[in-house]
């Protein structure tokens, strides 16, 4: 549906550089990064409102590099909403259907769908100031779907929104693009989104795209060091990869770790901190690491206990609250931390 060819674009004091991707239809597609990668930007060439200074755009095999937004069938909803302050919903919603030409009649049907769609059909006559930011989000949301757009454009469209307000658009989002039968592209810097709603992510850094994949790869598997920071690995160790027969030894400071990738000159090693095991005791199991280590700090997360283990290096593990009442986890408490070797991710 979309491709993106060699795209490189200067702005003031940063470039994108060289971005390659492709978006199936109607795939859920989110681009993941920190705040200046150059996401909004990204999302400003594919809809036209700048052009590159190399490369190319599809759109279903089209060429569309140089064409203006209106020819693109792209929705767009920006961070802000962007909303048109001296018009009320229901005017906002239409501006665009009056742009095309449409009659009234087929504006009005348009927008009564569009309400129920999106839940708004009691405040199609206040203005945006009036608004919650939940219901701007769902206003946003219309005025875009309503031009029938193939494509929809999301720059951080939760970002503004409280945790029990982005809980309920997410889900509202995400039931939006398989009804619509959309592709989505949606930028944002929350991984929490990016695992909820992506079919799969892209990880943009400083203008560059550093990895593409389904969200348990990328969350699993980074690419490398940045990614892995990124996407919340803490579990990582600088040091140097050995292959012996089908599984790898890495070695870091003393430190012994087993993995099941063949990675060459790997130059670090992550293991997430839930597919860590506690135990009490020494166990021998297909897992095939087994560490004995000193518990460190205990914090209180919720519905997960963060445990801090020195095992000669510091390792953080997230069990439940059973398991640590069950193991009467202490500071200072020897313990032994067991992981399987598929999950020692390996990367340069």
């Amino acid at each position: 549906m979309i491709k993106i060819k060699n795209i490189t674009k200067k702005w003031k004091n940063f470039a994108l550089s060289n971005i390659n991707l492709e978006v199936e239809k109607g795939e859920y597609f989110v681009v993941l990064g920190p705040t200046g990668a150059g996401k909004t930007l990204l999302l400003e060439l594919i809809a036209g409102f700048h052009y590159p200074d190399k490369g190319k755009i599809f759109i279903n095999g089209k060429d569309v590099t140089y064409l203006p937004p209106s020819q693109r069938e792209i929705g767009f909803v920006y961070q802000d909403y962007m909303l048109f302050p001296h018009m009320n919903v229901k005017d906002n919603i239409a501006f665009g259907l009056r742009m095309k030409g449409l009659k009234e009649e087929e504006i009005e049907e348009r927008i009564n769908l569009l309400a129920e769609t999106c839940k708004i059909k009691g405040i199609l006559n206040r203005y945006p100031q009036s608004l919650s930011g939940g219901e701007k989000q769902r206003v946003a949301l219309a005025r875009a779907l309503a031009v029938k757009p193939k494509i929809l454009l999301l720059d951080e469209p939760l970002s503004a929104l409280d945790a029990v307000m982005r809980t309920k658009i997410r889900r509202e989002i995400k039931d939006l693009h398989e009804k619509e039968g959309l592709t989505v592209i949606h930028v944002t810097h929350s991984r929490e989104d990016a695992m909820l709603l992506a079919d799969r992510i892209a990880i943009l850094n400083e203008g560059k795209i550093l990895q593409v994949g389904k969200p348990e790869e990328i969350f699993r598997k980074p690419a490398d060091k940045f990614v892995a920071e990124f996407v919340g690995v803490e579990n990582i160790f600088q040091g140097k990869a050995e292959r012996k027969g089908d599984i790898t030894y890495f070695y870091s400071n003393g430190l012994k770790l087993i993995s099941s990738m063949n990675v060459k000159d790997a130059k670090y090693a992550s293991i997430r901190p839930e597919d860590i095991i506690i135990s009490l005791n020494e166990i021998k199991s297909s897992a095939r690491n087994c560490i004995k280590g000193k518990v460190e700090t205990i914090i209180d997360m919720g519905s997960l206990i963060r445990v801090e283990v020195n095992c000669g290096k510091n390792f953080v593990v997230h069990i439940t609250r059973e398991s640590f009442n069950e193991l009467e986890i202490e500071i200072g408490k020897e313990v032994y931390l067991i992981f399987k070797a598929q999950n020692v991710n390996l990367f340069r």
